[in-house]
């Protein structure tokens, strides 16, 4: 409504300017509560002219031609009716403003003709005309231009918007076919060697049980550990091959993870406090990834270590600690290194933060923070 407001305030003057001109005009009758009844109505057809042009072009155009036949107000009677011309033209309703146009034209003429003196009616006639054409021509015109710029300006934006979108999805394909790229270099480095490491370790456990000795518990270790490697290879192999972000891993997979470790000859324990629960897919794997790396680095910078998993679940927030009682020092402080800034990374990419640091009594500690209800 606020919208409609500035064409109701405009048609009000234009009403008060017809009704003034009509009293003081010595040609114009008095004006009578059924005229300003008309002029009320053209009030209300301008404020509806931004919703309903047409129905609105036609209460204007109706209303002040029987204000001018009943009361002679002059060509101030054809000011709101130009006004709602122009605005039917600039929404595209030519036609309905041409015809509004004539019709008005018309009777307006008929009516100054009707009533001119005897002697004077051609010439009052050729000037009428010759005014009230140009406006309404003028009218018409401006409406049309009006109306093709907004129309240009519409299909300017239109295609702005078109080629945004044509960019997003070039750098969508281009994103997609690095991806590609990506996944045929890995797999070209580092398939081939961890299929022999595995194939190789798995050769060795055989032969070993064909000579009726028992495989050693590294041998067996490093068999699952690559079996492990080439099961997740595989699923970040699919990942870059398609949009999905999903790897197949999470925090139900860390009791997994300890049994590998603790084949590896590394004690293990994980406890988990709260209600586990549905996490988001990023969260869920940098918890995961964040308890890998850390578990890697206990076996191979801890000495004879035994290693501390904590899952502790609350309402608002997930906490994800591995602590060791290992060599690690707070004397000797620890350079971050691939694996800890790998780690800080995917914690902060989710929106948690990370602490890693060595413990006041000995051993190292790693503790992972991450919001569940918003970024930390």
């Amino acid at each position: 409504m606020r919208r409609d407001l500035p064409y109701a305030l405009t048609g009000l003057a234009l009403g008060v300017l017809l009704l003034g001109n009509a009293a003081l005009s010595p040609d114009a009758a008095t004006p009578g509560p059924a005229d300003v009844a008309l002029v009320l109505l053209m009030v209300a057809g301008l404020a509806a002219c931004r919703r309903f042009p047409v129905l609105a072009l036609a209460v204007v155009t109706a209303t002040m031609l029987l204000v001018h036949l009943r009361v002679h107000a002059g060509a101030t009677a054809a000011f709101p009716v130009l006004g709602a011309v122009y605005l039917a033209a600039w929404r595209g309703h030519r036609w309905a403003a041409v015809l509004a146009s004539v019709g008005f034209l018309a009777g307006f003429l008929a009516r100054d003709v009707s009533v001119a003196p005897i002697g004077q009616a051609g010439q009052q006639m050729a000037e009428r005309t010759a005014l009230l054409l140009g406006w309404f021509v003028a009218a018409n015109v401006a409406g049309l231009v009006a109306g093709q710029r907004r129309a240009y300006l519409e299909q300017v934006e239109q295609r702005a918007v078109e080629a945004e979108r044509t960019r997003e999805e070039m750098a969508l394909r281009r994103a997609g076919e690095e991806r590609l790229r990506i996944a045929r270099d890995l797999h070209d480095s580092l398939t081939h060697s961890i299929s022999l490491i595995k194939v190789q370790a798995g050769i060795a456990v055989h032969l070993a049980r064909k000579h009726g000795e028992e495989p050693s518990a590294a041998l067996l270790a490093i068999q699952e550990a690559s079996s492990a490697a080439m099961r997740e290879l595989r699923a970040t192999l699919d990942v870059l091959r398609s949009p999905a972000d999903a790897d197949g891993v999470g925090l139900d997979r860390v009791a997994e993870l300890a049994e590998r470790t603790r084949s590896a000859g590394v004690p293990v324990q994980v406890t988990v406090t709260g209600q586990p629960r549905g996490l988001p897919s990023a969260v869920d794997q940098a918890g995961y990834r964040v308890v890998q790396e850390a578990l890697t680095n206990v076996a191979r910078h801890a000495g004879a270590a035994t290693a501390q998993i904590h899952l502790a679940y609350a309402p608002a927030q997930l906490t994800v600690s591995v602590t060791d009682d290992g060599q690690a020092s707070p004397v000797r402080p620890v350079t971050p290194g691939v694996g800890l800034n790998g780690m800080r990374e995917r914690v902060t990419g989710a929106g948690g933060t990370l602490h890693a640091a060595a413990r006041d009594d000995g051993g190292f500690a790693v503790r992972a923070t991450f919001p569940l209800d918003g970024p930390a």
